[in-house]
């Protein structure tokens, strides 16, 4: 279930629209609703409040105006895992070869 503090993702019409973080919600005086307080992370910083149903907090589409709208919850990835170099075959192992160093005074004339 997404809730307060979680990042969201704004859908607009099938296409991504902004990040928002939800900020507050409380319950409507209307049975199964509540009032969603969203900051939107653009710039400049705003706030909206929508009243939404659970379902379309956690993901369900609806509709704006007759604009199709859906929130996706963003889950931050892990961190992938940093291959540890082994430190004794690493300092077994010959340097690679450098590139060829040529000597300018071999070509000047005598």
């Amino acid at each position: 279930m997404t809730g307060e503090n979680d990042i969201v993702l704004i859908h607009f019409e099938d296409k991504p629209l902004v990040f928002a973080r939800i900020e507050d919600i409380t319950e409507d005086y209307k049975p199964g609703w509540n009032h969603v307080k969203l900051l939107l992370l653009q710039t400049p910083l705003q706030t909206v409040t929508w009243i939404l149903r659970n379902a379309y907090i956690d993901g369900d589409p609806f509709t704006m105006d007759g604009k199709k709208v859906r929130l996706e919850k963003i889950i931050c990835p892990e961190d992938p895992e940093e291959a540890v170099p082994d430190t004794e075959a690493a300092m077994e192992s010959k340097p690679a070869p450098g590139p060829k160093v040529i000597s300018f005074s071999d070509f000047r004339k005598k």
